[in-house]
């Protein structure tokens, strides 16, 4: 059986879902809208809170950088001053470590490239994702495991193949290694989640754990994923789905991340152990739906019974009717009333 620890979380088959907010870009730029998603993050009770960090100069082409950027969702005239707008450096990303760890908010980050992967490990965060984008990028996949760290690598867009050459780089360094089912698509639709690579994965990377990145507008999904053995989900988080940007249309607003905390902690604990119980909750009213068997009639003693003589009624606080072929041919002791209860007590145990 896998097993993952993060921070001080340990993942596995018997564990909680280690729920992850994607705040992403989400913060808009503004340390202090930052820290508030945090707060308000922590108030749904995820595990973690998670930006996204980029060196946009060494990341994209001069050609891109500099690319016009006109649209509603804009915070810069050209693609390369828009992502500056939203980028957060050293001083905020300390600001941030501390407000998280003050919460008990695990704290990390999507590195896009190898430049922000160093500049994280000088945070020393406990755990690194890698974005379905980079999952054909070995060279950084290797740069990352060196590190040392947990790896969450999300899918999205993959072959098998991609996958699986994504395990083989990892993994001889680093075995700290969690595959995301993702589908690249934003929001995805439900139809497209393909919810069973979770168990493929889990079948064919037996040493790696498991988990969902989940661009769905819902929560049910990601319950769903628990189910089949994803132990982290990573959903994106917003404050609010009006605000500009491109990705809080599709994110979850506290009331939709706290109730899909609430189910995840639920589905765990109703999942139960697998074995068959009678719970105490369930006494009474099985004894005001359950049945029993009663005389159908008044009858005498040392009466032989029949079938006819046996009826099967309601509430269950007698014999049970499967005791019903095993009751006739014995004879009554004594007299029994119309509806009184039959048991072994008033019968003859011998045919």
């Amino acid at each position: 059986m896998p097993q993952l620890t993060i921070a001080k979380t340990i993942l596995n088959d018997s564990s909680d879902c280690f729920v992850i907010a994607e705040i992403g870009h989400n913060h808009q730029g503004e340390l202090s809208k930052a820290k508030e998603m945090f707060h308000v993050a922590k108030e749904c009770g995820v595990d973690a809170v998670k930006l996204q960090k980029r060196d946009n100069r060494a990341l994209y082409t001069r050609a891109m950088f500099d690319k016009p950027y006109d649209n509603e969702n804009s915070f810069g005239d050209t693609y390369g001053a828009h992502r500056e707008a939203l980028e957060f450096g050293k001083a905020e990303y300390r600001e941030l470590q501390t407000c998280a760890n003050e919460l008990g908010l695990v704290f990390f980050a999507t590195a896009f490239d190898m430049p922000s992967a160093d500049f994280l490990a000088g945070f020393d965060v406990p755990a690194y994702k890698i974005a379905s984008g980079d999952l054909k990028n070995t060279p950084l996949l290797k740069h990352v495991a060196k590190i040392g760290k947990p790896m969450i690598v999300s899918t999205g867009g993959a072959t098998m193949e991609d996958a699986k050459r994504a395990y083989d780089t990892i993994m001889p360094i680093n075995p700290q290694l969690c595959l995301l089912q993702c589908t690249a698509a934003y929001p995805a639709n439900y139809e497209e989640l393909n919810l069973r690579v979770i168990s493929t994965y889990r079948e064919s990377f037996p040493d790696a754990t498991v988990g969902l990145s989940d661009h769905e507008n819902g929560i049910a999904m990601a319950v769903a994923a628990y189910v089949l053995g994803a132990r982290v989900i990573e959903k994106h988080f917003t404050l609010n789905n009006t605000l500009k940007g491109t990705d809080h249309a599709f994110s979850l607003e506290p009331i939709g991340m706290r109730k899909l905390v609430r189910d995840l902690r639920r589905v765990k604990l109703a999942l139960g152990d697998g074995v068959k119980h009678l719970y105490p909750s369930e006494a009474s009213p099985l004894v005001k739906m359950g049945k029993k068997l009663v005389a159908a009639c008044n009858l005498p003693a040392g009466h032989k019974l029949t079938a006819s003589d046996i009826a099967i009624k309601s509430p269950g606080d007698g014999l049970p009717p499967f005791e019903f072929d095993n009751v006739i041919g014995l004879s009554t002791r004594r007299a029994l009333e119309e509806e009184e209860n039959i048991t072994f007590d008033v019968l003859d145990g011998k045919r």
